[in-house]
């Protein structure tokens, strides 16, 4: 993709949500941190750090743009700041959540606590789900030069393709 498509994709994202498509593996380096792809980073719109939390019912981890994240927030935001319901809530969130920054290299590193979660050892699958990067221990994907037209179909009409 052209260097001026790209920056169309991001100025069009910007703001209006994120479309990350596509799957990517990285290895993770000595100090147990891998590169989120120049092309992602670019439609998230270069950001400083991105928010790291589990999946409700994977055995994976999601990195939420700091957009996505920040709009949720502020809905939470909006409620009592002492309801003991939405304390519960927000202790649960904020324990098991990251707030990470990316280097310059736009590199990040996962405490081992979540690494550990997703089963993430040596390798890192990032799976763009429109919205979100899904990060998967490779082997627990389909491997990546296969489609599964069953799931492609399914997904499509629960989507209303």
């Amino acid at each position: 993709m052209s260097k001026e498509v790209r920056q169309s994709v991001a100025q069009s994202t910007a703001g209006t949500g994120c479309y990350l498509v596509g799957r990517h593996t990285h290895s993770l380096d000595p100090k147990k941190r891998f590169t989120i792809p120049s092309e992602w980073r670019e439609m998230l719109g270069n950001p400083k750090y991105v928010f790291v939390v589990p999946d409700r019912t994977e055995r994976c981890l999601n990195i939420i743009p700091q957009e996505e994240m920040e709009t949720r927030l502020a809905v939470l935001r909006q409620k009592a700041l002492f309801d003991p319901q939405m304390a519960k809530v927000l202790r649960i969130i904020g324990a098991n959540s990251e707030q990470l920054p990316l280097d310059v290299a736009g590199r990040i590193r996962v405490s081992d606590k979540l690494l550990r979660f997703a089963n993430l050892k040596t390798t890192v699958a990032m799976v763009g789900a429109v919205r979100k990067i899904e990060l998967w221990a490779p082997e627990a994907l389909p491997p990546d030069e296969d489609i599964d037209q069953a799931s492609v179909g399914d997904a499509m009409a629960l989507a209303g393709f």
